[in-house]
């Protein structure tokens, strides 16, 4: 298979692998110099809290996560060590579980966002326009739907 790719397409895709790796690893900086979780909780954290009733079925909730999937069981005993989730069996079906989220689990999603959130601000919102972003969210559509199967928009 021969590759067409230009060197700016390239190019291109090696800044958004740097920057996307840049911005992740200084938000996590963030989030342990204020001696709060990885962001790996906050995802899971947000997408139960996001969740009809705060509640999804492992398998449902492995498909909601952003940043890894990898390992989301271990990731959710320790979620659920720290009081932040709970399992719950399902009713309909003895070998299903949801994992919900506690009201311990919306504090500490609380207290994250608030480092998250200025994070964002800080590395990523203040070097981008009105316009940039407009652009910028075009384009991640426009890939997002190509190489997407599931008809859910981010």
């Amino acid at each position: 298979m021969s590759s067409k790719l230009s060197k700016t397409h390239n190019l291109a895709w090696r800044k958004f692998l740097v920057a996307h790796v840049m911005l992740i690893e200084q938000i996590e900086q963030d989030l342990a110099q204020a001696e709060l979780p990885p962001l790996s909780w906050y995802d899971v954290l947000f997408a139960l809290s996001e969740a009809p009733e705060q509640r999804l079925r492992l398998h449902e909730l492995a498909e909601a996560v952003l940043l890894s999937r990898s390992n989301l069981t271990r990731l959710l005993d320790r979620l659920e060590a720290a009081g932040l989730i709970q399992r719950e069996q399902c009713s309909s079906d003895r070998r299903g579980a949801f994992a919900v989220i506690t009201n311990e689990g919306f504090k500490m999603l609380d207290q994250m966002w608030s480092v998250y959130g200025q994070a964002i601000e800080k590395y990523f919102a203040c070097h981008l326009d009105a316009n940039e972003v407009k652009f910028f969210i075009k384009i991640l559509n426009r890939l997002t739907r190509a190489t997407s199967t599931k008809s859910e928009s981010y």
